[in-house]
C-alpha cells in the first residue's frame, strides 16, 4: 500500500494527472495564476476549456476559451453573484478588413503592454498578449499571430458588470503566449526548427497610466484637444528602436476604458507586416519609411472626442511620424499642400 500510494503521489506531482488545456498548450499549475489553485479560490469554482477549430493554414482563426466559473452569496439578493473569468486564446492571420484590423491593433498594441525580450515580435500585459509568428506561418500574404485576451464578468442584483482580470505576472503570461504559439504552429505545420524561447528576464516597460497632457505621451508635436477638465488618461508603452506605443483612454466605472487615441511605430519586418494592406497616407493615419534597408511604419488613430478637425489630425499623425522617425533615424517623407516634399527621409 505504501508503494502504491507513493507511486500515485509521484505521478500526480510529475504532472501525469494534471489537466491540459487548449490544444495541450497549457497545463494545470504550470505558472500563471489563472492556471493554478488561486484562480479556484471562490466557492464552487470550476475551470474548463472550449476549443473552436484547430490551428491550420486555411486562413480561419482557431480559438480556445479557458473559463473559471464561481459564485458567492449576495447580501442584497437571494440569488448568489455569479462570476465568469475567461482567457481567450486565438491563433490565425490578422484580420483582413481594415476596420477589424484597426480594432485588433488597438487592442494588442496598447500602451499598457510591455515588449517581449529576445527580439520576439510581441507584447505582453497582465490582461492581454500578442505574438506575430514567423513568415512561414503567413496566410495569403497576411501574418499570423497568437493572442490572449482576459476578461471577468460578475452577474448579480446590479446586473452584469465587467471588471479587470489579471492572468498572471508578465513573465508567466509571456510563457503562456509562447506555449500557445508552439502548440499552434505545430498543429498548423509551420513551426520553425528552433522553438521560440524567452531566455532574458521579462521586465515591465509600460508606465502606469496618468492624466493625459500635451504633448501626449511626451511625443514632441503630438497635441490633442483634451479639454480643460479632461479625465483622459495616457499610457506610455514601449519606446525603443523596434517599437513605440502610446494610448489615450477615457476611464469608465464598471467597464473597460474607452479608447480615444493611439500611436504606434513599428520598425521590425514582422511587426510592420501587421499594417500591410491598410490604406496609407496622413488622411488614413498610416505612413511608411525605408532607410538603409530598414522599413518602419507609423500609425495614428484619433477619436472624434479628442480631435479638433481632420486637418489637425493629419498634422498630428505627420508630427508623430517625424518625431518617432527622427528618434530611430528613419523618418518618413511628408508632403505639404502643394505636393512638394516637406521633409526628406532621415538617414
Amino acid at each position: 500500500m505504501v508503494l502504491v500510494s507513493g507511486g500515485g503521489l509521484w505521478a500526480k506531482d510529475s504532472g501525469l494527472f494534471r489537466d491540459r488545456y487548449c490544444w495541450d498548450a497549457w497545463q494545470q499549475d504550470s505558472g500563471a495564476r489563472f492556471l493554478g489553485d488561486e484562480a479556484l479560490g471562490k466557492s464552487g469554482s470550476e475551470r474548463a476549456a472550449v476549443e473552436s477549430g484547430t490551428p491550420g493554414g486555411d486562413g480561419r482563426t482557431a480559438t480556445c476559451t479557458l473559463t473559471v466559473t464561481s459564485s458567492v452569496p449576495d447580501d442584497d439578493s437571494t440569488e448568489p453573484i455569479r462570476f465568469e473569468d475567461r482567457v481567450t486564446l486565438s491563433y490565425g492571420p490578422v484580420p483582413e478588413a481594415p476596420d477589424e484590423r484597426y480594432a485588433w491593433i488597438e487592442r494588442y498594441f496598447s500602451g499598457t503592454a510591455s515588449a517581449l525580450p529576445d527580439d520576439l515580435d510581441g507584447l505582453v500585459a497582465g490582461d492581454r498578449a500578442m505574438l506575430v509568428l514567423p513568415e512561414s506561418c503567413d496566410v495569403k500574404g497576411r501574418p499570423s499571430a497568437v493572442t490572449l485576451w482576459a476578461e471577468s464578468w460578475g452577474d448579480g442584483h446590479l446586473g452584469k458588470r465587467q471588471t479587470p482580470l489579471t492572468i498572471g505576472t508578465l513573465p508567466d503570461v509571456g510563457r503562456m503566449l509562447l506555449g500557445a504559439a508552439e502548440a499552434g504552429m505545430r498543429k498548423a505545420g509551420c513551426a520553425p526548427e528552433e522553438p521560440l524561447r524567452m531566455t532574458s528576464p521579462m521586465t515591465r516597460v509600460a508606465e502606469r497610466s496618468d492624466s493625459a497632457r500635451n504633448p501626449v505621451c511626451r511625443i514632441p508635436g503630438v497635441t490633442l484637444d483634451l479639454g480643460s477638465t479632461s479625465r483622459y488618461e495616457q499610457q506610455v508603452g514601449v519606446v525603443d528602436d523596434r517599437l513605440q506605443t502610446c494610448s489615450v483612454v477615457w476611464p469608465r466605472r464598471g467597464g473597460p476604458a474607452e479608447p480615444a487615441a493611439q500611436f504606434v511605430m513599428a520598425a521590425t519586418p514582422r511587426t510592420a507586416a501587421v499594417f500591410a494592406g491598410l490604406p496609407e497616407g496622413e488622411e488614413h493615419g498610416l505612413l511608411r519609411a525605408s532607410c538603409d534597408d530598414r522599413d518602419a511604419v507609423f500609425y495614428g488613430r484619433i477619436d472624434s472626442g479628442v480631435s479638433s478637425s481632420e486637418k489637425a489630425d493629419r498634422r498630428v499623425v505627420a508630427r508623430f511620424a517625424e518625431s518617432a522617425g527622427r528618434r530611430i533615424g528613419c523618418a518618413p517623407t511628408t508632403r505639404n499642400r502643394s505636393g512638394s516634399q516637406s521633409q526628406e527621409a532621415a538617414r
